[in-house]
């Protein structure tokens, strides 16, 4: 029996939530945002700084989709494993323009983890470049993939291109609609998917409504305006990355930067004054490190950062405040939602929150054991996916029931609506008969060691059910240090980890987050 069911409470949305325009294909809502904002302004800067228009995008779009399509039929999955970059948005509208499923590759999982999301995706082809892969020495990835899938280099594309792919491209700069094939909105538009920390990944089936919605829900809750420049680090692969990093800018009228990779802080701060970026996406992990990074002054050019993937720290919000004077936006967001469900406003963000949720979704809570005055998130919303695509049923969508979506994670919901996330199903442990949160453990020992990373693990205990340990890059980390604070502080001495394990780093997967499933390993292995 659920606790509570609420729906979205954004206080005066700042841009009416318009259902209309999300009733159309993401192509078609690219070549509209073209004719608004107009074909001639440069709206993509790209890794290597070289601005590119709507005219640009639309043209490329048009003339590698017509290539492309050669050999694949409507509706079929085609892989891209490609960086944040114009190549990869280019690739992914080319393959939408003509009513094929782009589906966007997590190269940082492994050639075990992308040969999985192949076969569970059924994908046949997958479009890259030469230089990504030499650049990122993926060649031994590339050589297991060419076993399952056609591989095509991005430049032999570009330089086969026929007269019929450029005629294609020259009618559609001026009518799109009449070489591209419509999309059905409510029809899946891309395939994006799960890290497979828990397991094999699935892939998590978005329609052009889910993605259209999401923009629109952004547009209605967050002050965005044609004049900001949005810097974008993330992963493609990575819902934020593609839907709030890629395609709202682009679809919004707001120029983005575009940089490969968010493992280089000096370069990333160095380009935020370069363009006078407004608005930075980012995760704690990266924006502690670009913070650090940056000198007084080199990001006063920022307006918003926004955080979402992982809790922001008190020590990221606290450094960012010292240093550059600004507050940081924490949101929440799964890769189920397309991905943004909720995030805290300029103005009116309540720290320790993700701020209330999304324009049009509606939020159940069911009750946890050992967990009051929270519960399991559930969630429904115009931006709630189609549904799985899983590894032991490839190719197939698994509809959602009534279409709520069980995001795993426990949460609490307070009056005003601002949503606290307690930590995920799978990261609480049950010590002593008492369910405690491994996100605690973790939030005391970045409170005593704020310079360090921190991971906690809980292991199986005859004894007490289960025991945590704590994974720490602190090499002197020190189990007394930790008891003082938590009894100075009020803290419950569950939050103790019986044991602590120092390694030089903690590993993180390719979007920020702790890769749980390594840090494991390394515990185990230290512990034995």
């Amino acid at each position: 029996m659920a606790i509570a069911t609420v729906a979205a409470a954004s206080g005066e949305e700042l841009v009416p939530f318009d259902m209309v325009r999300t009733k159309k294909s993401v192509f078609q809502a690219l070549a509209d945002a073209r004719a608004i904002y107009g074909g001639k302004r440069p709206i993509i800067i790209d890794g290597d700084d070289r601005a590119i228009t709507y005219d640009d995008i639309v043209r490329a779009s048009l003339a590698l989709g017509h290539a492309l399509k050669k050999g694949t039929k409507a509706r079929e999955a085609v892989g891209i494993m490609l960086p944040t970059s114009a190549g990869s948005i280019i690739s992914f509208f080319a393959i939408s323009a003509f009513n094929r499923v782009p589906a966007m590759l997590n190269f940082t999982n492994g050639a075990a983890g992308v040969t999985s999301a192949c076969r569970t995706a059924k994908i046949k082809r997958i479009v890259t470049a030469r230089r990504f892969i030499e650049l990122a020495k993926l060649d031994g990835m590339i050589a297991e993939l060419a076993n399952i899938a056609e591989i095509v280099y991005l430049e032999d594309v570009r330089e086969k291109l026929g007269v019929m792919d450029k005629l294609t491209a020259g009618v559609g700069q001026f009518l799109p609609g009449l070489v591209s094939r419509s999309s059905d909105p409510d029809e899946m538009a891309v395939i994006l998917f799960t890290s497979g920390t828990e397991g094999l990944p699935k892939g998590v089936a978005l329609s052009h409504a889910n993605i259209l919605s999401n923009v629109e829900q952004c547009r209605a809750h967050v002050a965005l305006y044609p004049n900001d420049a949005m810097f974008n680090p993330l992963p493609t692969f990575h819902c934020f990355g593609l839907t709030a990093g890629s395609l709202m800018p682009l679809l919004l009228g707001m120029k983005s930067i575009y940089h490969p990779t968010p493992l280089q802080p000096h370069e990333i701060v160095r380009r935020i004054k370069a363009h006078g970026a407004t608005i930075l996406l980012s995760t704690d992990t990266f924006l502690s490190q670009y913070a650090r990074a940056g000198e007084v002054g080199d990001l006063n050019s920022l307006r918003m950062a926004i955080c979402g993937a992982e809790r922001v720290r008190d020590e990221t919000r606290q450094l960012f405040k010292r240093k550059y004077a600004m507050d940081i936006l924490e949101g929440y967001g799964v890769t189920e939602t397309s991905p943004v469900a909720a995030v805290n406003q300029p103005g009116a963000a309540r720290p320790g929150t993700v701020g209330r949720l999304m324009p049009g979704m509606q939020a159940r809570l069911e009750p946890v054991e050992g967990i009051p005055g929270a519960g399991r998130l559930f969630l429904k919303g115009p931006n709630v996916m189609l549904g799985y695509i899983r590894p032991e049923n490839p190719g197939v969508i698994e509809p959602l029931k009534d279409g709520w979506h069980d995001t795993g994670d426990v949460v609490a919901i307070d009056e005003d609506g601002f949503v606290a996330i307690k930590g995920r199903m799978k990261r609480f442990a049950k010590v002593g008969g008492e369910v405690v949160s491994l996100a605690v453990v973790e939030n005391c020992a970045s409170a005593v060691w704020p310079e360090f990373a921190h991971a906690a693990i809980a292991f199986p205990d005859g004894r007490k059910g289960e025991a945590v340990t704590l994974v720490t890059t602190n090499p002197e980390a020190d189990r007394m240090e930790l008891i003082g604070w938590v009894h100075n502080h009020g803290v419950s001495e569950l939050a103790i980890p019986r044991k602590i394990v120092h390694v030089p780093e903690i590993p993180v997967l390719g979007t920020g987050k702790t890769d749980y499933v390594k840090v494991e390993k390394m515990a185990a292995a230290a512990v034995k």
